[in-house]
């Protein structure tokens, strides 16, 4: 039996030590931790990357996901993200499908089972991680650990950590990615079990496949392609029993046999890292072509110490950084949707009193390698080498030693680095189980973190399940975080509540001078509410800031056509089209401005590109038909609308606008289909009722006018036109009696 399981007896008990008992026992608790988030909303990023991700739906060809990022953008474009996740995108698509549209409680039950499967799996890893790769003659293993992997499979699966990954639908990548992670790990692990039975071929076979394994992890999140490094330090430290306090006691006694050292001199080991280290650069070769461009670029507000010019500086902060996802893990409790904006201060001198949080970190890590790679206990050099491995080797692309990231600290890209959390915690439990007689209180402290957590988890997977708890509840995290207030504004606006709206975004402004979709945002409210001035002023500061930002120099267009500045505004949408060319809305309203001043070609030309560009767009149709109704081109109004209806075929606006257009052509019999079948998808437009009744007046139908007149005025007492039209249909009806008597 391995050491630290046996140290583990009095907290684990055996009663539920068999391997089936244990992964359900797993699983269960992984379900009950985050279930409460199966009926959740799509929230946050799941936005961008699901709702308004064109590659999810069938029109987009299944090719494209291959030249698409995460949020369904062209890697080769400028603004992509660069977050290549093909396969996660496609789980997404399939979800899709399946569910028949965008209805999250599928999406969101995917995610919860992939956790309970990862939780499962990880008793199996946690088996070799404690348990070794020994085996009998007959191929099994000697030791399979099964209180350490039980112990420390259950920390796993219930820490609130993972929360954003489960009940986040975006975090798929990072579940997806851990599966096969892990899958390539214990396929490797499996090369040196055949390797004894079947010789060198076998074992060739699971590197390759724990290769190809790692290739995919990488297809569904960036990280996934790091367990080829975890491999080759499983296989050189733990596999090859590499033992750097002997090399370093070698060394230091100019010991000849340093030459003859047994892992320097294995061919298999060598053939091995050949393999990994090909296999590896040539994924990132491809991954690296596939990208097209340079690395994304990130803005200062996204990850400030990286903007730093001191390199002290950037070292201080990004080591504070570590301390805090470090923090996180050992202490789940302060949990945010996102860390930027200023929620984490930089720190600026070594005077700052949470450079202690670095020294704590570096002490415990300086403490944990020395003992990993210089302790003369072989099983305490693997379960804390493995441990550490796991913890640091999958964030190290989260670490901004590589490539600058776009973020602060994110929690999703602690699921991997958890894994070797929950080693060394488990070893540290079975530690102290070993050196103190006070047992019972162990697994006491062992229950209770466990309980807790489980809590923390079903509190957390409940605040994931609507932005608007899951905003708020970041307010007491990060109050200095602009960007909580600005999605708490968002939500506000979105649910009509403007007053609140201003307030959060202001604050959000206040808090961050430069976010200038803070200020787009508060800009297009205070134009609705018709404070035009300071609109203008917040727009014209969020352009000066962002050049290139399409949206805001739209909407400073649509305020200056309020205010009667029409060469100001048509220089305005011209701007935002010059950054964004495939941009239907601006165009809409630039062909708007031209109406307005009566340049009537160039308001149809401007509607026009806005339907080539989005051919739903119906206000651009419906402006279309109207301009040339009114104009008198009516033959052309009926093109139009004939032709807008065979894209749009249940937009009942269009019935109505084509509709009017054939009874002034005298196409009375169509019109009338037209106007009926518009009225029966929306029965409460007075105009649709009303203009009915004109048809019905014209074509002398006058008891169906009456009828529809009456109908109109129901539902909009206050219409004039109508008012006046039924006021001359009752004078010709009453003529019509008297002739009759």
């Amino acid at each position: 039996m391995a050491e630290v399981d046996a140290d583990l007896d009095h907290i684990i008990p055996s009663s539920i030590l068999p391997p089936f008992w244990a992964k359900l026992v797993v699983g269960l608790v992984s379900l009950v931790c985050f279930a409460r988030s199966y009926d959740g909303d799509f929230v946050f990023d799941d936005s961008e990357a699901i709702v308004n991700n064109k590659d999810l739906q069938a029109e987009t060809p299944l090719g494209d996901l291959w030249h698409h990022d995460f949020w369904g953008s062209r890697l080769s474009s400028n603004t992509s993200h660069k977050s290549y996740r093909p396969l996660t995108v496609l789980t997404f698509r399939i979800n899709y499908y399946l569910s028949g549209g965008f209805h999250p409680v599928g999406f969101h039950m995917v995610n919860i089972l992939l956790h309970g499967g990862i939780s499962i799996l990880m008793v199996d890893v946690f088996s070799v991680l404690f348990g070794g790769l020994q085996y009998t003659s007959k191929g099994r293993r000697v030791h399979l650990a099964p209180r350490a992997s039980l112990l420390a499979a259950l920390l796993f699966a219930v820490h609130p950590v993972h929360t954003e990954c489960v009940a986040g639908v975006v975090g798929r990548a990072d579940l997806l990615c851990a599966l096969f992670f892990l899958l390539s790990f214990l396929g490797y692990c499996k090369a040196f079990r055949e390797s004894n039975k079947e010789g060198i071929h076998s074992s060739t076979f699971w590197v390759l496949l724990s290769i190809l394994l790692g290739a995919v992890a990488m297809l569904c999140k960036e990280q996934g392609i790091t367990v080829l490094g975890l491999n080759a330090v499983f296989d050189i430290l733990v596999i090859g029993k590499f033992s750097v306090l002997e090399v370093v006691q070698k060394v230091l006694h100019k010991d000849k046999s340093l030459e003859n050292t047994g892992t320097l001199r294995n061919g298999g080991l060598l053939f091995r890292m050949a393999l990994l280290t090909s296999g590896g650069a040539s994924v990132l070769y491809v991954r690296w072509r596939i990208m097209g461009t340079g690395p994304p670029a990130f803005t200062e507000v996204d990850n400030p110490a990286s903007f730093a010019e001191s390199v002290l500086v950037r070292a201080i902060n990004y080591n504070y950084y570590y301390s805090l996802n470090a923090w996180l893990l050992l202490c789940p409790w302060w949990l945010c949707f996102d860390w930027s904006m200023g929620c984490i201060p930089l720190i600026k001198s070594v005077g700052d009193w949470r450079v202690i949080a670095l020294a704590a970190l570096w002490f415990c890590l300086i403490g944990l390698i020395c003992q990993a790679l210089c302790s003369e206990d072989s099983h305490k050099r693997r379960i804390l080498t493995l441990g550490l491995g796991f913890l640091v080797i999958p964030f190290l692309p989260a670490s901004n030693l590589f490539f600058r990231v776009g973020f602060v600290v994110a929690e999703r890209v602690l699921y991997l680095p958890s894994v070797g959390y929950c080693v060394l915690l488990t070893f540290g439990f079975g530690a102290l189980s070993k050196h103190t007689k006070k047992k019972k209180l162990i697994a006491a402290v062992v229950l209770v973190i466990l309980f807790i957590n489980i809590l923390r988890c079903v509190i957390r997977s409940g605040e994931w399940r609507s932005e608007e708890q899951l905003f708020r509840s970041a307010l007491s995290v990060c109050p200095l975080n602009a960007k909580v207030h600005y999605n708490i504004g968002k939500n506000l606006a979105d649910k009509g509540n403007q007053t609140a709206a201003i307030r959060y975004y202001r604050e959000a402004v206040r808090l961050n001078p430069k976010y200038v979709h803070a200020m787009n945002n508060l800009g297009n409210i205070l134009k609705e509410r018709n404070e035009l001035q300071e609109a203008e002023e917040l727009l014209s500061l969020a352009v000066q800031i962002q050049p290139d930002f399409a949206a805001a120099w739209m909407n400073l267009g649509i305020v200056q056509n309020s205010l009667k500045r029409f060469e100001a505004a048509e220089q305005s949408y011209r701007t935002a089209i010059k950054h964004r060319r495939k941009y239907p809305d601006c165009y809409y309203n630039l062909g708007r401005l031209y109406a307005d001043l009566n340049r009537h070609v160039d308001a149809l030309n401007a509607w026009r590109n806005a339907t080539v560009l989005k051919p739903a767009h119906s206000l651009a149709w419906n402006n279309m038909i109207i301009l040339l109704d009114n104009t008198g081109n009516l033959a052309q109004a009926e093109a139009v609308g004939r032709e807008a209806l065979e894209l749009i075929p249940n937009d009942h606006s269009l019935m109505f606008s084509l509709a009017n257009v054939l009874g002034k052509s005298q196409k009375y019999k169509e019109s009338e289909a037209l106007f009926l079948k518009a009225i029966k998808a929306n029965p409460n437009a007075a105009s649709y009722h009303g203009n009915l009744a004109v048809l019905y007046h014209r074509w002398g139908h006058l008891d169906l006018a009456k009828k529809h007149y009456e109908i109109s005025l129901q539902l909009d007492p206050t219409a004039s036109g109508t008012k006046e039209n039924y006021g001359l249909l009752r004078r010709k009806l009453e003529q019509v009696q008297k002739k009759d008597v």
